[in-house]
């Protein structure tokens, strides 16, 4: 689960990163009145979607000249006009795609006097079993840069969760980032700090970029990207309070009420599977013969009619979807339920486009019968390549 950079800097601060004091901002009067509690004489709006590249973004409506999703301001005029600009319009970032994102809300942060931009980030190390912190001195917008053309350049530290942070992990951060004296001691205590809120919180991942050292020798989480593990989220019901389900593709908003995992894709053939692994090699195959899958969507080891159903209404809102293949092995799950689910759903949803149905295991036969049964024109097959030849073959011959 993704959350806001506004959020983000809510939660570190209750571990004591030092942040840019800021409020969010819903209206343009909200801006103002944010910017006014403010010291100034600087000001920064910024965007808030789950995307980054904000700064270097553009915003749809306003043309190719304008301002990016965040915007320097020096009056409260400023700030009016840049909240003005950015609410409502869509931001394209080269994170986004061309569709881009609506921008709903801002953050109205005080102004920094920046001497030096860091970048330090944490993340999962499932290669290693540690928790991996990957710092550079060449923090800021073009850290994709810098890892493409200058990969020497970005350090990495990992850290064993059973062992801990300990002072050598902090005094590896601050020599990686080049910093002596008092500078060295903070980014030792701000390694710390983020660390101690990735374990404490599940985050999946956090990302500053960029951490700034200022004029008068801080160091300031100037921006901050966070994303939570979302098996994790019941432990946490404060953190699952701050989901935006405005930034969330509606259909994924809706399979997550049912426990399903749903990605939209580009395709114009939907799949349901079960299991991750499957679907992706779903997926890979429906590529193979010359089509592309419209979705990825797992419904999981213990999926029941009501799962099944659902699934089919999520995959049939893509208005490019041309056809469906739905590939389950039946381990845990009885094909016999899962054909039942598939009649039930097929019949509830109207469906009018082909469908086929591969299904191997636990009461395979039965499974078979019940579709066959069904009156429904479901093509059966016997494997997952024979499966994805002939949803091909159907959607062909349907256009």
């Amino acid at each position: 689960m993704n959350i806001h950079e506004y959020q983000a800097k809510e939660v570190l601060a209750k571990f004591g990163v030092a942040i840019p004091k800021g409020f969010a901002a819903l209206s343009v009067e909200d801006a103002v009145k944010a910017a006014e509690q403010l010291p100034g004489p600087l000001y920064v709006v910024k965007a808030q979607i789950h995307a980054g590249g904000r700064g270097k973004g553009k915003f749809k409506e306003l043309g190719p000249d304008a301002k990016g999703g965040v915007r320097l301001s020096k009056t409260l005029d400023d700030v009016r006009t840049n909240a003005g600009e950015m609410l409502g319009n869509t931001l394209v970032t080269i994170q986004t795609g061309e569709a881009g994102k609506q921008v709903n809300r801002l953050y109205v942060t005080d102004g920094a006097d920046i001497a030096k931009e860091y970048y330090l980030s944490m993340l999962v190390d499932r290669a290693s079993g540690r928790i991996a912190m990957v710092v550079s001195t060449e923090g800021g917008m073009d850290i994709e840069a810098v890892a493409h053309d200058t990969p020497e350049k970005i350090q990495t530290i990992t850290i064993d969760p059973a062992e801990g942070f300990q002072p050598h992990h902090g005094r590896a951060v601050a020599f990686a980032l080049k910093l002596k004296g008092d500078l060295n001691k903070q980014a030792a205590k701000v390694a710390e700090q983020l660390y101690n809120a990735f374990l404490a919180t599940d985050m999946a991942m956090l990302e500053v970029n960029p951490l700034v050292e200022t004029t008068d020798g801080q160091l300031l989480v100037l921006d901050a990207k966070v994303s939570f593990d979302s098996n994790s989220l019941y432990r946490h019901p404060d953190i699952l309070a701050l989901r935006d389900e405005t930034e969330e593709d509606p259909a994924e908003v809706e399979a997550s009420k049912y426990d399903l995992a749903y990605i939209k894709l580009d395709g114009d053939i939907g799949c349901m599977v079960n299991g991750a692994g499957l679907a992706m090699a779903t997926m890979d195959i429906i590529k193979l013969n010359g089509m592309f899958p419209a979705n990825f969507l797992d419904v999981g080891g213990g999926a029941n009619k009501e799962k099944v159903t659902a699934a089919f209404k999520i995959i049939l809102q893509d208005p490019n979807v041309k056809g469906i293949l739905v590939n389950i092995f039946g381990g845990i799950m009885k094909c016999d339920v899962i054909a039942e689910g598939i009649v039930a759903a097929a019949k509830e949803v109207n469906l009018s486009v082909p469908l086929v149905v591969r299904l191997e295991g636990t009461n395979v036969q039965l499974g078979k019968e019940i579709m066959a049964n069904s009156g429904l024109p479901i093509v059966p097959a016997d494997d997952l390549g024979d499966a994805a030849k002939k949803i091909v073959a159907e959607v062909k011959k349907a256009a």
